[in-house]
């Protein structure tokens, strides 16, 4: 999925839509980002050494998540974070860099869903979290 179909299911828009394009693949959603330098979150932290935050690459996973719903799923809803835990920063990520995500569903419990996510840059882990998050009707 591109951004635009990608629009279909989540409702974030620019300048929080952080996932440029995301897949399903063996019950896996992996999504893609390309850290351009120029976002806002960069601004800040750090000048001079630049580090995507951990609630950022949090974020990420779970927008490429939310792609395992489908539009059919979210129509009408908005996707709410419930928890995070065992987040777990294994190496910082920087501006250049392709952030690639692989999450799934743990449990599902609507309107709560639960899943575990990993973040990698070039096929090395940076991020391992568990998370849940509720569909709220808008």
């Amino acid at each position: 999925m591109n951004q635009e179909e990608i629009k279909s299911i989540l409702p974030h828009r620019e300048n929080m839509l952080l996932i440029d394009e995301a897949n399903l693949i063996d019950e896996k959603a992996c999504g893609r980002y390309h850290v351009r330098g120029d976002e806002w979150f960069l601004q800040g932290h750090f000048p001079g050494n630049p580090v995507v935050p951990g609630v950022i690459l949090c974020e990420i996973m779970a927008q490429s998540v939310c792609v395992l719903l489908g539009a059919s799923q979210t129509a009408g809803v908005i996707p709410y974070f419930t928890g995070i835990d065992k987040v777990r920063f294994k190496r910082p990520v920087r501006p250049g860099e392709i952030i690639e995500t692989e999450c799934v569903l743990t449990k599902t419990k609507p309107p709560f869903y639960f899943a575990s996510g990993r973040v990698f840059v070039e096929g090395k882990l940076c991020v391992t979290a568990e998370f849940s998050f509720a569909l709220i009707k808008d």
